[in-house]
């Protein structure tokens, strides 16, 4: 009885999930979206952006602030220089390589951050003249 009732739910479960994948396969390619009826991004963004400023120059404000901090602040160049300095004195030089790396990426990002801060200001005028990016 056992064997019989094991059988039948094998057989079940195969045709459910024959029809279910008949079933599925047909609404997949219905509902995929031709090509003429994807959507197009109408405007750059720009009301966005001018949203945005305070906020993005916040942020840039802080991560800059952090990174010139002194070797006591998590995530300054100082701290990592030193703690380059003592992986260095310690004969670690694998470690020293890995940190040298990584203090040579964070002295990079302080220019990009200060890059983007002169952009950003940019767009902060062009918002303040433009409504908003409204116009």
């Amino acid at each position: 009885m056992h064997v019989r009732r094991h059988r039948r739910t094998l057989l079940v479960g195969a045709a459910v999930a024959a029809i279910l994948a008949g079933g599925t396969g047909a609404a997949v390619a219905e509902s995929t979206p031709s090509p003429a009826s994807k959507v197009t991004p109408t405007g750059d963004g720009a009301k966005a952006l001018c949203k945005r400023v305070p906020k993005i120059d916040h942020r840039i404000d802080r991560a800059l602030n952090r990174l010139n901090a002194g070797a006591d602040k998590r995530g300054s160049i100082a701290r990592l220089q030193q703690r380059v300095d003592k992986a260095e004195a310690a004969g670690h030089s694998e470690i020293a390589t890995y940190l040298q790396d990584r203090l040579t990426f964070r002295k990079s990002l302080v220019t990009t951050l200060q890059q983007r801060q002169k952009d950003l200001a940019a767009v902060q005028t062009w918002c303040k003249d433009n409504n908003g990016g409204v116009n």
